[in-house]
């Protein structure tokens, strides 16, 4: 592990944090960021989100301290956007951007001056900043509302940029960029100037931070290097923690072992010193001696014995702390029973067709705002208006039935009633960069470009888990959630399903609504993977935007088990190239599926 050679950017002091319900989110946390690029990791829920709004003075801790060199910019996980609202505001330069305009207008008012400042160049900058972020300059006089959800979180990375501050915090950045602009994120990162903490799963972007954080057990620690390296690390100190755990767990038993063979000795010689002593073979005074010196020296064994067995024991527990006893997710799926040649679903683009069949893992890719999102509610049956899709999408003679697909990895009948993947819009609602992103999925004339592209299924057991996790019951305990999926399992056997998800004891009656993000994200899971009957097809759009590393590869492997087909849609390639994928079609701006 590394320390510092810089001043620390931003240092912690034993801090400690809890929510008003009083669940302790950190406990005690010490540790320091330099003036480096560093990314933060852990598992979900160990507290890197909080950490971070902790940095950025959102939140106040509850004991200790948290001090930052300079002024601190913060890009949340979930950009929470008023679609009305200038772009030129979101970039951070509406202010000094209207007094110039103004100025340039004939206007003479001194406050238009103050608040331009020394800034008279500040739309050259502005619109440099957008060419870096790789978005137009013209989006400057734009409305929030018309930028796409990746868009939005590039442009408000750009504004932090612009305005160079000292420290920034980004979390979860790549969550809604497709593969250009994550690769123009990457660009921005590797000339960064100043303190930059990334909290990612993407393992790209953390391969460009100077360092690597993890917050484990309440405990920040920091490497000298990016992820790679960091993890190699992890994996050698794993695997020399486990030697020393089993060799001081060898040292245990040999020190017990020998104990118990002094105590048999001593207690062997005991024994024939009363036999001789009970045959007066010995003198009384002379057997008194003897005696008295044998309990002196026994004494001493004993003592000795006892101390090397503790000393042993005391070293397998050391050793044994640094093991790492991590829970993870035991995703063991039942078989679907699909034959190698069954057909399961056709994807077309009105000139070819591709027909998945059997076991195969097929990715679908392509840049925001090309109609992913459009080509899978065809596929499921679910419309924009949450209305079951129509033999004019591509449902012919060859489907068994068109299945109703609800949200969040349910498996429905095809009589069930059909809920859409997209929210309807709420009046008044402020939507942030997810909903935006699906919101813009299609181009603007996305139903004229999209008209030729559709899916057709030919199973009626499909599960599907959507980006945002919506479509579980709020009021309904996890319990009666994920039972919808597997109504003909017992209870007690859910119940110890449900505990492979981590979700045990109490937790499986807590009421979704007091789920945190990540919870949520196990139950909608647990919901689909668990299904009974199990799904001929899984359908999984971006699943890795909410998962934690470890819980990734926990993932890949369950899906390399599963024998049914699965359909991915997922900007990750690290996470694809994991997956073993037989057939990946990317979907172009112009409607066009091409083989990859």
């Amino acid at each position: 592990m590394s320390t510092h050679t810089l001043t620390p950017s931003v240092i912690l002091e034993r801090v400690s944090f809890a929510w008003p319900d009083g669940t302790l989110a950190l406990a005690d946390v010490s540790g320091a960021f330099g003036a480096l690029r560093t990314g933060l990791v852990g598992r979900n829920g160990s507290g890197k989100s909080t950490l971070l709004r902790l940095i950025a003075g959102e939140l106040a801790p509850a004991a200790g301290s948290v001090a930052a060199s300079a002024g601190v910019a913060y890009l949340p996980q979930r950009l929470t956007l008023d679609v009305d609202r200038p772009v030129a505001e979101l970039l951070g330069v509406s202010v000094p951007l209207s007094a110039l305009r103004a100025i340039e207008s004939g206007d003479a008012d001194p406050r238009h001056f103050d608040a331009v400042g020394s800034d008279w160049d500040i739309e050259a900058r502005a619109h440099a900043a957008l060419a870096e972020a790789g978005l137009s300059p013209g989006m400057l006089d734009r409305r929030v509302g018309e930028l796409s959800g990746g868009e939005a979180v590039l442009t408000a990375i750009a504004g932090i940029r612009l305005r160079e501050a000292s420290i920034a915090l980004l979390d979860e950045p790549t969550n809604n960029l497709d593969r250009d602009a994550r690769a123009r994120l990457g660009a921005m990162v590797r000339g960064w100037r100043g303190t930059l903490i990334v909290v990612s799963h993407d393992v790209s972007l953390l391969e460009l931070m100077d360092e690597t954080a993890e917050l484990y057990g309440n405990e920040l620690s920091v490497f000298g290097g990016p992820y790679s390296e960091w993890r190699a690390w992890l994996d050698s100190e794993q695997d020399a923690a486990k030697q020393a755990e089993k060799a001081a767990a060898q040292a245990v038993r040999r020190e017990k072992r020998e104990r118990i063979e002094t105590e048999t000795k001593l207690a062997h010689r005991s024994a024939m010193g009363k036999k001789a002593q009970a045959e007066k073979r010995v003198p009384g005074i002379v057997a008194g001696g003897r005696k008295m010196s044998a309990q002196v020296s026994a004494g001493k064994l004993r003592t000795e014995a006892r101390g090397k067995e503790a000393e042993a024991r005391e070293a397998l527990d050391a050793a044994g702390r640094r093991v790492r006893d991590d829970d993870t997710i035991r995703i063991d799926l039942p078989d679907p029973g699909v034959p190698a040649g069954r057909r399961i679903a056709t994807l077309s683009d009105g000139h070819r067709s591709w027909v998945v069949q059997g076991q195969e893992r097929v990715a679908l890719i392509g840049a925001n705002g090309a109609g992913k999102t459009t080509l899978l509610e065809r596929l499921l049956g679910v419309e924009r208006s949450g209305e079951t899709a129509g033999s004019g999408l591509g449902m012919g003679s060859d489907t068994r039935s068109v299945p109703a697909v609800s949200p969040a990895g349910a498996v429905a009948s095809a009589g069930d009633a059909v809920r859409s993947a997209i929210p309807d819009a709420v009046p008044g609602a402020v939507p942030d960069a997810g909903d935006m992103q699906g919101a813009h999925d299609a181009p603007p004339q996305g139903d004229l470009i999209l008209s030729s592209v559709r899916g057709e299924l030919h199973t009626d057991r499909v599960g599907y888990l959507p980006q945002r996790v919506d479509g579980l019951d709020e009021h309904g305990s996890v319990l009666e959630n994920v039972a919808v999926a597997a109504s003909a399992v017992p209870i007690p056997e859910l119940r110890n399903r449900l505990a492979r998800f981590l979700i045990r004891g109490a937790a499986v009656e807590r009421p979704v609504s007091t789920l945190s993000g990540g919870e949520r994200f196990r139950v909608a899971l647990a919901r689909l993977l668990l299904a009974d009957p199990a799904p001929q097809l899984i359908v999984l759009d971006e699943p890795t935007n909410n998962l934690d590393l470890d819980t990734v590869g926990q993932l890949v492997g369950a899906l390399a088990a599963y024998r049914g087909a699965v359909l991915i849609v997922s900007h990750d390639d690290a996470f694809l190239a994991r997956l073993g994928i037989d057939l990946t079609l990317e979907l172009g701006r112009d409607g066009e599926l091409t083989e990859r």
